[in-house]
């Protein structure tokens, strides 16, 4: 450290962390350095996320996309162009849903398997989201919808290897569940996007406008979001929206 400060010479330091996540031994490597980056990806996945995690110098609110190729890595242009190119027509169980990473939008697939299940605990199978969101999520869905997936398992994904931990993810999360369990589908021109609350209201989500003028951009046509969030902000935006006060009413708009 003072050997870079004297020459002011870029130094980089790699280190390995644990399976928390978290940089192995002492934190007085994360305390000396001035910047901390993870790479994060999953090992079947080409796509990689370079994240801030701490900045003396600016903003952590960035995020970096990658891809792997034989070459080496290579920026992602369009993150959201990259997630949901490979989107099967007429699938149930899918959702698009305008996330953020960061400050930069990003639309993902969450996905959703519903079945019966032949063990006497249902499984729940989260990859990509939090486990404790797809509990949360679930029985929410059950409870307040009235829909028995006491005896289903229930299997989610978001396609590419991301990991989403934003509540914004929950309403995308709850129709892809609804979707695969009905055997309808969600229209391909609509996304979703809203925190789910106990009680089965949706909550409202930050900087609508930034994840809105990206689903505008890709081509959608409609949003379903939660009521609350356009008492607080009216976004300039193409995308016609469809405001919802709760689970049942994003239902009927997403599925019937």
């Amino acid at each position: 450290m003072r050997w870079a400060k004297q020459t002011s010479t870029p130094v980089g330091l790699v280190g390995h962390v644990t399976k928390d996540g978290e940089i192995a031994g002492p934190r007085l490597l994360e305390h000396i350095v001035d910047v901390v980056l993870y790479l994060e990806g999953d090992r079947f996945s080409s796509y990689r996320l370079l994240r801030g995690v701490k900045n003396r110098f600016g903003s952590v609110d960035e995020v970096g996309v990658f891809e792997m190729n034989g070459d080496g890595l290579r920026g992602v242009e369009s993150p959201s162009e990259a997630f949901i190119a490979e989107r099967a027509e007429g699938a149930t169980g899918s959702a698009i849903v305008p996330t953020l990473e960061g400050s930069r939008p990003m639309l993902v697939e969450v996905q959703a398997l519903t079945n019966p299940t032949v063990t006497p605990a249902p499984r729940r199978t989260a990859n990509g989201l939090d486990l404790n969101r797809l509990l949360i999520v679930s029985a929410v869905v059950s409870r307040r919808l009235g829909l028995p997936l006491g005896g289903q398992d229930i299997i989610t994904s978001v396609v590419g290897g991301l990991k989403i931990s934003e509540p914004a993810m929950d309403l995308g999360l709850a129709l892809a569940i609804v979707s695969s369990h009905r055997d309808r589908q969600i229209p391909g021109d609509l996304v979703v996007v809203g925190e789910v609350g106990l009680s089965g209201e949706l909550r409202s989500v930050s900087h609508l406008e930034r994840r809105l003028l990206e689903a505008e951009r890709m081509g959608f046509k409609r949003c379903v979001l939660p009521e609350a969030t356009l008492q607080r902000q009216r976004p300039k935006t193409g995308v016609e929206l469809l405001p919802a006060a709760g689970l049942r009413e994003a239902v009927k708009l997403s599925l019937d």
